[in-house]
C-alpha cells in the first residue's frame, strides 16, 4: 500500500519541481552523456548508443507529455524519416528514483513489448538533460535530432506539429547527403 501511495504522489511531486530555461546556445553541441535503462532492462548511455545514424530523442518530463510523444512518433513514421526514434522519459528527483521499478513497470504495461527497447528512462542523470535543454514546457515533448556523432542539430519543445515534422525531415535529408 505504501508503494501505491508513493507511486501516486510521485507525479504530483514532480509537478512541483522547478522550471529551468535552457542556455541560449545548445545547438551543434554534443548531447550530454547520460545513463538510462531501456524497458528491456538494458543499460544505455545516450548519445553513445545511437551514434552512427541520426536519432530523434523524444524527451518527456511528465506523464502528460505522453500524448505529444505519441503524436511525434506517428508523424515521424508517417513521414518515413530515416532516423532512430527513442522515447526518453526524463524523471528527476529522489522519490521517482526510489520507485523507478514501479514507474518502469507501469510503462511496460502500456507499451507493446516489441517497442520496449526504444524507450529509455533516465532518472539519476535527468538533471543533466534539463540543464542543457531546459524544461520550461513540460507538457510538450522536447524533440531533439542528433546527427550521427551525437550532436544536437535540431530541437523543438513547442509540441507536435506536421510543419515541424516536415522541417525535421529536411534537416535529416541534408545530413544524409
Amino acid at each position: 500500500m505504501k508503494y501505491l501511495i508513493i507511486l501516486l504522489l510521485g507525479p504530483m511531486l514532480l509537478a512541483c519541481g522547478s522550471t529551468t530555461t535552457p542556455p541560449s546556445q545548445f545547438m551543434n553541441q554534443m548531447f550530454p552523456k547520460v545513463r538510462g535503462q531501456s524497458l528491456t532492462k538494458e543499460s544505455v548511455v545516450i548519445p553513445d548508443k545511437y551514434q552512427g545514424k541520426p536519432a530523434v530523442l523524444l524527451i518527456g518530463y511528465t506523464q502528460d507529455t505522453q500524448f505529444d510523444i505519441d503524436r511525434w512518433i506517428l508523424g515521424l513514421l508517417q513521414a518515413d524519416i530515416a532516423v532512430q526514434i527513442i522515447e526518453i522519459p526524463t524523471i528527476a528527483g529522489m522519490i521517482p528514483r526510489m520507485v523507478q521499478k514501479y514507474i518502469d513497470n507501469g510503462m511496460r504495461s502500456g507499451i507493446p513489448e516489441k517497442d520496449w527497447a526504444s524507450v529509455v528512462t533516465v532518472y539519476e542523470d535527468a538533471p543533466k538533460i534539463i540543464a542543457v535543454l531546459g524544461n520550461e514546457r513540460p507538457q510538450s515533448a522536447h524533440a531533439v535530432l542528433l546527427n550521427d556523432k551525437g550532436e544536437i542539430v535540431w530541437s523543438s519543445n513547442l509540441g507536435y506539429s506536421a510543419t515541424q515534422v516536415l522541417e525535421l525531415k529536411q534537416v535529416v535529408e541534408k545530413l544524409s547527403r
